[in-house]
């Protein structure tokens, strides 16, 4: 009885998921093909294949707007973002992970807080701290927020770098290795699978943030992808065509991460959360 339950939970669950994936995949092949569709297409035409592919939409606001530039300092943010995070985060789960000293657990369990409560509660003192040390409207600023909530990804080396045999980090002092360099030459290398599941997450997360740009960066220059296509979304009626191409602009990168690191994002949440 046990496992025919097991077997019909594990039916429903496919089905579900093998529904929701069918639903993604049809929103998101419509938003695409949206995005090549002229606006009389788009209004006359919505849920049908384009009659003529263009590539007005791109043209106009990689060009004419300058979505170029909102493209690239979400690069940039983004990247600085992941490297930051996943330094910090690994080098203090390190610390945590193979070190014994009064007030661990308690370390622990603070930054494990950050996995219960959302950024935004504490958004007004953040944004005070951040006006008075002139943080706002700069990349360093978003850098530092998105590096200060590591909670995830902290846990996840956390979990992996406990499983690691004592011997290992042993035999390293033994040959005279520095703490600094067992973490970078050693932990760090053996730690690729849940490397790239952290930095993989993290992309999506810091990539697809709307709510820390919208409140630090007011500069229209300084502007990420995702506060550029609500630029559009406010005149939704007005622009709409232009909506879709750079919702599409926007998708295309966590498509590539996703399709480049989906083996190594699987290993490496097994390997950070499952205890043997």
């Amino acid at each position: 009885m046990h496992r025919r339950r097991q077997g019909i939970g594990g039916w429903i669950a496919t089905v579900l998921l093998t529904l929701y994936c069918l639903i993604a995949l049809v929103l998101i092949g419509n938003m695409i093909l949206s995005s090549v569709k002229t606006k009389q297409d788009l209004l006359f035409n919505t849920f049908g294949l384009p009659h003529q592919i263009s590539l007005e939409n791109f043209r106009q606001i990689l060009v004419k707007d300058a979505l170029f530039r909102n493209f690239l300092n979400s690069i940039i943010l983004t990247m600085c973002s992941i490297l930051s995070l996943v330094f910090v985060s690994s080098m203090t789960a390190y610390g945590l992970a193979r070190y014994r000293f009064k007030g661990r657990n308690a370390l622990e369990f603070y930054f494990l807080l950050g996995l219960m409560f959302p950024i935004q509660i504490a958004i007004l003192p953040l944004f005070i701290i951040m006006r008075t040390l002139s943080l706002t409207n700069t990349f360093l600023g978003m850098v530092l927020l998105y590096t200060a909530n590591m909670s995830f990804s902290l846990f996840i080396f956390n979990q992996f770098f406990k499983e690691l045999p004592s011997a290992l980090h042993e035999s390293a002092i033994i040959d005279g290795a520095g703490e600094f360099a067992i973490y970078w030459r050693i932990m760090m290398p053996i730690s690729k699978p849940v490397l790239f599941t952290v930095m993989t997450v993290s992309f999506v997360q810091i990539w697809n943030d709307f709510y820390l740009p919208l409140v630090f960066l007011t500069k229209r220059s300084l502007h990420t992808l995702t506060l550029a296509i609500y630029q559009y979304l406010a005149n939704f009626l007005a622009y709409w065509n232009f909506v879709f191409a750079a919702a599409t602009l926007a998708l295309i990168p966590v498509i590539v991460v996703f399709l480049v690191f989906s083996d190594q994002i699987i290993s490496g949440l097994a390997a950070g959360s499952i205890k043997e």
